[in-house]
């Protein structure tokens, strides 16, 4: 015998034994799909929908950053916010966010500490801050007076007034602001 003759013999026997392994499966599926039709609903009409055109290149971008500030318009005359001066740190936050937690004279001068953000700087007379471009116009032991430039309320938006507002002295609890006209 040749060293072929076991490696055949094996391969017959195996060959053998899986024609009828799943016989009995094959003729369980084919018995119970026989009564079975698919049935598949026909696709719905798709209904064509106008083409409208649109044409953004001279609208403004939605995103920029110019959104958050108020547009530059011309004003009739009168007191306007100075957009082209650099943006103080304080500025950021609006003025309900900032706590006076205590004062500092330096030089003859009057210095308010301001916490904001668990971080205290130091404001002088004519520093910025608030959103609402305010200035600070005087600073005593217990409060900084802040003047504000806000858009008319009244609906005339090419239109700033000047709003007075004040941030009391906090020994603990909750910012204070204090807005008058």
């Amino acid at each position: 015998m040749n060293s072929r003759s076991p490696v055949f013999l094996l391969v017959l026997v195996l060959a053998a034994c899986g024609v009828d392994e799943h016989q009995d499966l094959k003729q369980w599926m084919a018995e119970a799909s026989e009564n079975m039709h698919g049935r598949v609903q026909p696709i719905p009409e798709i209904k064509p929908f106008p083409v409208v055109s649109y044409d953004a290149g001279d609208l403004p971008e939605p995103f920029s950053p110019s959104k958050a500030m108020p547009e530059k318009r011309a004003s009739s005359g009168g007191v306007q916010p100075d957009f082209d001066r650099p943006r103080e740190p304080l500025e950021a936050y609006p003025l309900e966010s900032l706590r006076m937690v205590g004062v500092l004279r330096k030089n003859k001068a009057l210095y308010a500490l301001v916490q904001v953000d668990n971080m205290v700087h130091q404001v002088r007379t004519g520093n910025h801050l608030g959103q609402d471009f305010g200035v600070v116009s005087s600073i005593t032991e217990a409060q900084i007076s802040v003047k504000e430039l806000v858009q008319d309320p009244s609906g005339h938006t090419t239109d700033w007034v000047e709003r007075l507002a004040t941030l009391q002295l906090q020994e603990g609890g909750q910012p204070q602001k204090e807005t008058k006209k």
